[in-house]
């Protein structure tokens, strides 16, 4: 759990109701960006060890790189994700929806390249190719809705599917078929499905 106070909400593109802080790792969107896809990731600091603060601290700049012997691996990394979603089904946000947040790096989907440019980025604590909890699921699933009220979301695809080869997450242990039925939107909306079908 962050160990500091949210901040307050302060303008469009921030959910009500969510803890949030304002990660420094944004940007403004293209002026023609269009939102209509959501991205879903996983992370864990270190990989695999669940509950602490470091992911936190990532997203704000804040990482001690010295901690921890795997931090020297991603030393300097300046990331962000619109959303994070912890394993217990606790949900913070770090960047407005309206911005662009540093989730996706170098990506493209059917020819559309830097998929930050019109994307959401969803973060579940979580180990690529792990399982996730159902209350990581129930909390996606409310925050897709509550987003498809305010953009126009068409699609949602895991970070491997927009930088195949150089991402793998959230990997095989993402139940797709799961959160489509519990979202209950068209199967065209979910293209990693074709990918499980292939």
């Amino acid at each position: 759990m962050p160990a500091f106070e949210p901040q307050a909400h302060v303008g469009p593109g921030w959910l009500p109701g969510v803890a949030c802080w304002r990660s420094p790792n944004c940007g403004p969107r293209p002026p023609d960006a269009r939102i209509d896809t959501v991205i879903v990731h996983s992370i864990s600091l270190p990989p695999g060890e669940y509950g602490g603060e470091q992911v936190h601290a990532l997203f704000m700049n804040q990482l001690d790189w010295d901690a921890h012997s795997y931090f020297q691996q991603i030393r300097g990394l300046q990331v962000s994700a619109h959303f994070f979603i912890r394993r217990s089904g606790e949900i913070f946000q770090y960047v407005s929806c309206d911005e662009r947040a540093w989730h996706a790096g170098a990506s493209s989907w059917r020819g559309r390249d830097n998929c930050n440019d019109y994307s959401i980025g969803i973060e579940l604590e979580g180990l690529e190719g792990g399982t996730f909890e159902p209350a990581q699921y129930t909390q996606l699933a409310s925050l897709l809705r509550r987003l498809k009220e305010v953009y126009s979301i068409a699609q949602v695809l895991g970070h491997e599917h927009v930088a195949p080869g150089r991402k793998f997450d959230p990997g095989s242990g993402f139940d797709w078929t799961g959160l489509q039925e519990t979202v209950a939107w068209p199967l065209q909306c979910f293209p990693a499905l074709s990918f499980l079908k292939s």
